[in-house]
């Protein structure tokens, strides 16, 4: 199984500096904030997908495309953080299978692998959560970077991928697994801000508002109150 696909890379060869750039911003905010940032990133990708079904499906129905595309869009944006334990359990049951296919290509009964990596999705949430935004992240790197390099050093970014698959594989679950490690950091960091300024107002409020003496002596004494 190639991480790094060849054929993705040979069509977006020729891809402008500037669009280039982009993704490369995208993917490295994906790989170091997904978590940080994970309800932005699902409202976006559920709402994106969901405007380009529409637009399909309105132009096989043959109704008005544009509306079709725009209601479906905003209608799923809206359901987005509801469905994002629904993505999560999809996402990590193909990625069961997919594994499962790869490791044994006759296994048997997959439609089990796919319920228990679903449900893992779901229990590890957070944790499926950066993998998934920290792969994803990589992977938009990784063909970016070897569209952008097959112009100036003049060689065939999809056959050298095809070459050495293998070793692209573990450079990808190598910066995966490092991505998650950052996103850690960087949630972490997160979720102490608030704490440390709940903190500070509360300091704040204690200086200008002292507490009378019987209360810090009730606090003190052992009978409650003092006398």
């Amino acid at each position: 199984m190639n991480l790094i696909n060849p054929d993705v890379i040979a069509e977006a060869r020729g891809l402008s500096v500037g669009a280039s750039g982009f993704l490369l911003f995208a993917g490295f905010l994906l790989w170091a904030f997904g978590w940080r940032w994970h309800r932005f990133w699902v409202v976006f990708a559920i709402t994106l997908t969901a405007g380009i079904l529409g637009l399909g499906a309105g132009q096989t129905a043959g109704v008005q495309i544009l509306v079709v595309g725009v209601l479906c869009a905003v209608a799923a944006g809206m359901l987005a953080l509801e469905l994002a334990r629904i993505l999560a359990f999809v996402t990590g049951g193909a990625a069961a299978w997919a594994a499962a296919t790869a490791v044994v290509p006759g296994a048997q009964e997959l439609w089990a692998v796919f319920l228990c990596g679903g449900l893992l999705g779901v229990v590890l949430y957070k944790l499926w959560t950066m993998l998934a935004m920290s792969l994803f992240g990589i992977l938009i790197c990784w063909h970016t970077l070897l569209v952008l390099w097959e112009g100036p050093l003049g060689f065939s970014a999809a056959r050298w991928a095809a070459e050495n698959a293998s070793a692209l594989n573990g450079a990808v679950a190598v910066g995966t697994l490092l991505g998650v490690i950052v996103q850690s950091k960087t949630g972490r960091a997160e979720a102490e801000a608030p704490a440390a300024e709940e903190h500070g107002s509360k300091e704040k409020h204690a200086a200008k508002h002292p507490e009378p003496a019987g209360s810090l002596f009730g606090r003190i004494l052992p009978f409650g109150k003092a006398a």
